[in-house]
């Protein structure tokens, strides 16, 4: 394995590590030797990677919310109708809920609890912006396909977001007496149909 790639993998390993311990621990309660100890790294050499736990926290929601948009972008360029796009939405995001809960945990937990971590360029939405970009372009296409109510952004993307958190929160505290995939269609019925045209 090349130099390069091996730092590389290195990299991708405190991220995960460090998003691991972020959403179980939170982010103030998790120190750097914790990451260090996890990874099998001296403290030493994990500043050769990230100068500050605040930048490993602002790679990691560049990390989740590249890896949402790439997902919700597919789905956008399928040819599906905007109820079945939401659909297909509601089901990747529930099923991350299930698959990867530091994913969720993280984003819940740590960067909309944690705002003053989120600076030097990764202020408002910046940090976001592939998610973020992908989410406006559904909607801009539901309303010019004629399927969605042409309001606010932020007003449908609060709704549409807080079906989502609110859910995987309840998941999270163990409090739905179902899985939550057999929550999906219902859910994705209520955003369509506060949400259409």
């Amino acid at each position: 394995m090349k130099k390069e790639s091996r730092k590389e993998a290195r990299r991708g390993q405190i991220i995960e590590t460090a998003l691991a311990l972020f959403a179980q621990k939170g982010f103030y309660a998790t120190t750097i030797p914790d990451i260090a100890e996890k990874t099998g790294m001296s403290v030493g050499n994990l500043y050769n990677y990230f100068p500050s736990k605040e930048a490993m926290a602002q790679e990691i929601i560049r990390y989740v919310s590249t890896m949402l948009g790439e997902t919700i972008h597919e789905i956008n360029e399928s040819a599906l109708t905007t109820k079945e796009k939401i659909r297909r939405i509601v089901r990747f995001y529930f099923g991350l809920c299930e698959e990867r809960p530091e994913l969720i945990e993280f984003f819940l937990r740590v960067y909309l609890a944690n705002r003053e971590v989120f600076h030097d360029g990764c202020e408002g939405m910046i940090c976001v912006a592939p998610f973020m970009t992908e989410i406006m372009v559904f909607f801009e296409e539901g309303v010019r396909a004629g399927d969605l109510r042409n309001q606010d952004f932020f007003s449908a993307f609060g709704l549409f977001m807080g079906y989502l958190g609110g859910m995987a929160f309840l998941n999270g505290e163990r409090i739905l007496p179902k899985n939550l995939e057999d929550y999906a269609d219902e859910i994705a019925d209520n955003i369509y149909g506060a949400l259409k045209a």
